[in-house]
């Protein structure tokens, strides 16, 4: 009774003892317990609230950073839609199939900063240049391989996704508009690596205010000359889709050098930036090191954004309106899934840099706490996005039913928020101990062996609503969530992966 943190049943006690043995000396031992008890109870929820408002600190900028970035498509989508539904559904496709290549970019240089956030929990300034230097070029071969594959095989990639015929739909309009905007995007891919490879750094030793910053000055740019390029305005040339990714290009420029010249102006703050040009070579254990720990994230993120890809032509499968449909639905719900997005990186950094301090039951106990968090968070992300899911598809030019069908797809996703954000939580604790390989299982290899495969087989062999497939397959998640609870609570991540 001394241990219990119910504080009615120990007062319960302190009375009938008081009442039964009238023994003050026992009361007085009870109450000396209740107390102490008491202070402990405080002491866990002051730090409790702790690691949420280091969390949070960390998280907000990231929200707001990556909101920006989602905010870009937003504006974009959402202004071209203006255009008729051929434009948007052409910009929706190549943004899932950029989608791939911004996420192969994240996924390059989320294995060296595992070892960033725990080389900076060691203050080992050295080891940190290293994961820098290392980002760069996995960068730089991610640009090019992307490059490369979007120009030899761009038309063919576009034309997966555009199934069935439709009076209301263009598929060879649509077809030509995705060329178009693709050949542009294509641009935007090198500033876009190089101020992730600066902006996951800075977030590493924990500044995340300056990508932030950066992003909203870049969405200002992209809401200004998507206006003007879109639709002709203040003697601009009217080039509709064209206009959209130019708009985006300058945004991605304006971010790019806002953050690698503020970031260096400010060099005595970010020290491992002192020289950090001298040389680009790494030492070839720790470039094995790094490269061995970090391809199991790469091909994971990679997969599973390729996942995704192929999740959404299954869905194409039923009819040409699905991808309008979608495309309303995925711009406002990625809106606001940066937000366990965010939650999800905190988890990781956090629990990496307790890591690499060598702090292991703190950051069992802190897991616990922010996976809980996210969750609870996410319950209310649910709860806007179903209150808007009938307002924000009135803001597209575009038909009735294909509203209609974005009205659904938010609802549905909405519902499953929580889960999400349950799982973000699970995945950046996994990774945050090093255990690359297992993640890559949990997530990419779970995509790939169960959920395209049963997608697939009720698209092409059941006569069930699309609604009801989005659904089943979106409720499948459910499985990695009790598969990686077990792993958190057996404490298999917890590790230092760096000397």
């Amino acid at each position: 009774n001394q241990n219990s943190d119910d504080k009615i049943l120990v007062q319960g006690i302190i009375d009938l003892y008081y009442i039964n043995k009238n023994d003050e000396l026992i009361l007085l031992d009870y109450k000396t317990d209740f107390a102490n008890n008491e202070n402990e109870l405080i002491d866990k929820y002051n730090v409790q609230l702790e690691i949420y408002k280091r969390a949070l600190f960390l998280a907000v900028p990231m929200m707001i950073q990556n909101g920006i970035t989602n905010m870009v498509g937003l504006v974009d989508n959402v202004m071209v839609g203006k255009l008729g539904t051929e434009s948007m559904t052409a910009v929706s496709i190549v943004g899932q199939l950029i989608f791939v290549f911004n996420l192969a970019i994240f996924g390059g240089i989320s294995g060296p900063g595992i070892y960033g956030a725990q080389y900076y929990g060691q203050r080992n300034e050295e080891g940190f240049r290293h994961t820098f230097r290392i980002k760069l070029w996995i960068c730089l071969a991610c640009v090019i391989i992307g490059t490369l594959i979007f120009m030899t095989s761009g038309e063919t990639l576009i034309s997966m996704y555009l199934h069935g015929e439709s009076a209301q739909m263009d598929a060879a309009l649509t077809m030509h508009l995705g060329k178009e905007y693709m050949t542009i995007m294509l641009f935007t891919l090198l500033p876009f690596s190089i101020t992730q490879v600066y902006a996951s750094s800075l977030r590493e030793t924990g500044y995340s205010v300056k990508p932030m910053i950066a992003g909203i000055l870049s969405v200002i740019v992209d809401i200004v000359f998507n206006y003007l390029l879109i639709f002709g305005k203040f003697g601009m040339p009217r080039l509709e889709v064209k206009g959209a990714a130019i708009a985006t290009l300058l945004a991605r420029i304006v971010e790019c050098v806002i953050v690698v010249a503020w970031a260096h102006y400010e060099r005595r703050t970010h020290s491992f930036l002192i020289g950090i040009y001298r040389t680009m070579r790494i030492p070839k254990e720790i470039s094995i090191m790094m490269i061995k720990k970090g391809l199991p994230i790469f091909f994971n993120e990679f997969l599973w954004a390729g996942g995704l890809a192929a999740l959404t032509q299954c869905y194409s499968t039923k009819g040409l309106e699905i991808i309008a449909g979608l495309t309303i639905s995925n711009v406002i719900c990625n809106l606001l899934n940066v937000v366990f997005v965010a939650l999800g990186s905190a988890v990781g950094i956090l629990s990496g840099q307790t890591l690499g301090a060598g702090k292991f039951e703190k950051a069992k106990e802190n897991a616990f706490h922010l996976m809980w968090f996210t969750c609870f968070v996410c319950v209310g992300l649910t709860v806007i996005l179903i209150a808007f899911s009938g307002i924000f598809p009135k803001v597209y030019d575009t038909t009735e039913q294909v509203r209609g069908y974005g009205q659904k797809f938010i609802v549905i996703t909405a519902l499953f928020f929580p889960i999400q954000g349950l799982l973000n939580s699970l995945y950046f604790t996994l990774r945050s101990g090093g255990k690359t390989v297992i993640t890559f299982l949990f997530d990419s290899v779970f995509s790939w062996v169960v959920t395209v495969p049963v997608a697939a087989v009720l698209c092409l062999t059941t006569p069930l609503s699309v609604f009801v497939i989005y659904a089943i397959v979106q409720s499948l998640d459910l499985i990695k969530v009790a598969i990686g609870y077990g792993l958190i609570r057996k404490g298999i991540w917890i590790s230092t992966i760096v000397d």
